[in-house]
């Protein structure tokens, strides 16, 4: 089956929980449209395809992110890297003669997959907002640290950082701390620091035990113990890292946080749009498809 994408489409960035529909003509995004309709909340896919079509126009239509995963529409297999946007345009998993979903990336030893942050990485590359070798961040709930060489994809990393911050935050013995804000402050920063020595467990005790000597106040304990976590996580892959630098594909308020953390730790740290980088990366692979 042939899947003919062209440079008139809809693009589909369809994650767990939320979707954003891009409608891209002639190469440009022309409208955009965000809602609630994640990969779990949808118990017909072809309807609710159909449905997109219908409101947005019927065109050909690109699908990234979790709908390709084993809880989404079909399973779309990864590509091995290292991966650029021909290889993905060649691995497209074709529904139907005008659907076609998005392979994610996966490496070998350890073993390790991404599957959406793939289109967010080339096309970044592609859109010029980061060089073709470079160390690519993109900070949330498995956060992913990517290595390129030469445009593609050649390794990367993930770390369940956020994750662990969330489940700190509502379960176990620090809940009840860490419900103070956020910011990248002196507090966040000596977290940073702690991070650096990469004993995390050791570490997490220790917000307690600030407690009980007087040592921090628990306004502060949140940004500590995500700055814990940020710097640990910033500490290790820069340690392995050929490049000092990193581009954080993230909002401001996110990636504003790894960006105080790897200029604290020593590197230097460049904020992109990551919405910017997905519409370019998509539309680089619908001209290949």
């Amino acid at each position: 089956m042939v899947v003919s994408i062209g440079d008139t489409f809809l693009a589909v960035d369809w994650g767990t929980t939320n979707r954003r529909v891009f409608v891209i003509e002639q190469g440009r995004v022309v409208r955009t449209a965000r809602d609630g309709q994640g990969v779990t909340s949808v118990d017909d896919f072809p309807a609710s395809v159909a449905a997109l079509r219908a409101e947005h126009g019927d065109l050909p239509m690109l699908l990234a992110g979790m709908v390709g995963s084993n809880i989404g529409w079909r399973p779309a297999p990864y590509v091995s890297a290292p991966a650029g946007i021909a290889e993905l345009a060649a691995g497209l998993l074709r529904i139907d003669a005008r659907t076609a979903i998005v392979p994610g990336v996966s490496v070998d030893h350890p073993a390790d997959v991404m599957r959406g942050e793939e289109v967010q990485v080339l096309g970044a590359v592609e859109a010029g907002l980061v060089p073709r070798d470079a160390l690519v961040v993109q900070p949330g709930t498995h956060c992913k640290w990517v290595e390129l060489a030469g445009g593609r994809i050649t390794g990367f990393t993930t770390a369940m950082t956020g994750e662990l911050f969330a489940l700190l935050r509502t379960h176990g013995l620090l809940a009840a701390q860490l419900g103070g804000e956020v910011t990248p402050g002196d507090a966040f920063r000596a977290g940073v620091e702690e991070g650096r020595k990469r004993d995390l467990a050791a570490s997490l005790f220790g917000i307690r035990a600030a407690k009980l000597l007087g040592q921090r106040d628990d306004a502060d304990a949140a940004a500590f113990a995500s700055g814990l976590l940020i710097g640990g996580d910033a500490a290790a892959r820069l340690a392995k890292s050929r490049h000092d630098a990193a581009y954080i594909l993230a909002d401001p308020v996110l990636g504003g946080l790894y960006v105080a953390a790897v200029e604290y730790l020593g590197g230097t740290a460049y904020l992109i749009d990551s919405h910017a980088a997905f519409t370019a990366g998509i539309i680089a692979i619908g001209n290949h498809s």
